[in-house]
């Protein structure tokens, strides 16, 4: 196993890991060549750095559930997001005031969105643990559930925070020339590897996405280690919820309408598995930050939204269909390399 307790092929980890590292730094020698100085500038690696935590924790929630197996997905991220920012922001207020109390208020908001997180986490660890519905149609359901009651409390309009300063400071404002943000990201992201690494809820959840039967033949309880992955996936994202709060100061019932599509295209750039049982907190990581770099740099040249979204889903069937080949197969057979699972 490795520190995040994916099974893996000897080199599997070297060479996932310095392919997203060559990425992340391709980009970075093409904006070099393309774009004007300021790219390079130490302002707006801070501002990438403060907008990568909303696609990472997005992305660790679509790692969980595809390691999970069973063509497991959780296409409700972004909209239960939404929905935590949504309800924190309608009923923070009622117990604190954000102007006399600005961080008791801010731990509030921060209550409510994850407590909203806990919920959806239950309802789709729920459909699609004991239920036993489909991952993408359970989540996709649920998806329409949170976006339809975020309009519902909306009216479908955009609610402004306004300037709260401990909300600025958290998402906007760095520490140390670090962004607040992206310091929780990486110890959320050191937390979620110790526990897929170190208890038996990561160990039987990547014995669970590599082989069900023989997991509950073990006796592994399945319908638990299912419940558990998609509750923590939306956890995680009530948690963007905040991040995507503090740093537009605002919240929206549609922000990120295609983040569902980045943070698939993270886990799957990654090298987390479709079919379940591989998933490295690292690199959906350094993924993330190979996006958020590429997404900037367009920025900067000045490239249509539209484009993007394109760009996005080319990547996606690219990475998707390398996951699925066996490249090995059109080798000689003496350059093949036989290696076992550890």
């Amino acid at each position: 196993m490795d520190i995040t307790g994916g099974t893996m092929q000897p080199g599997t980890f070297d060479g996932q890991f310095i392919f997203l590292c060559g990425i992340n730094a391709l980009v970075i020698v093409s904006a070099l060549l393309f774009v004007d100085g300021t790219f390079m500038s130490l302002y707006n690696f801070q501002s990438m750095g403060a907008q990568v935590p909303e696609l990472g924790l997005l992305g660790l929630g679509v790692m969980l559930a595809m390691i999970s197996g069973r063509g497991g997905i959780d296409l409700s991220g972004i909209a239960l997001a939404n929905l935590a920012g949504v309800v924190a922001y309608m009923s923070a207020p009622l117990v604190f005031s954000a102007e006399a109390e600005p961080l008791q208020f801010f731990a509030a908001f921060c209550f409510v969105a994850i407590t909203v997180g806990v919920i959806g986490g239950t309802l789709n660890g729920l459909l699609v643990g004991y239920a036993g519905i489909t991952p993408i149609i359970a989540t996709l359901a649920t998806q329409l559930l949170f976006t339809g009651v975020a309009v519902g409390l909306t009216g479908g309009s955009a609610l402004r925070l306004g300037y709260i300063p401990v909300f600025d400071k958290f998402g906007n404002m760095p520490i140390a020339g670090i962004p607040r943000t992206f310091a929780l990201l990486l110890l959320i992201a050191i937390g979620l590897a110790a526990l897929l690494r170190f208890t038996r809820f990561g160990i039987h959840l990547f014995l669970l996405g590599s082989n069900s039967k023989a997991a509950r033949f073990a006796g592994i309880r399945t319908r638990s280690i299912l419940f558990r992955a998609y509750f923590l996936s939306s956890v995680l994202a009530s948690i963007a919820g905040i991040v995507i709060a503090a740093r537009s100061s605002s919240v929206k019932w549609d922000y990120g309408s295609s983040y569902v599509l980045i943070a698939i295209l993270i886990a799957v750039m990654a090298g987390v598995r479709p079919e379940g049982g591989y998933g490295r907190v690292s690199c959906v990581i350094l993924s993330a930050t190979a996006l958020q770099l590429l997404t900037s740099m367009l920025n900067f040249m000045q490239i249509s939204n539209f484009f993007r979204d394109f760009a996005w889903g080319v990547l996606l069937l690219v990475f998707l269909a390398n996951a699925r080949a066996q490249w090995s197969s059109y080798l000689p057979h003496f350059l093949r390399k036989k290696s076992t699972i550890t």
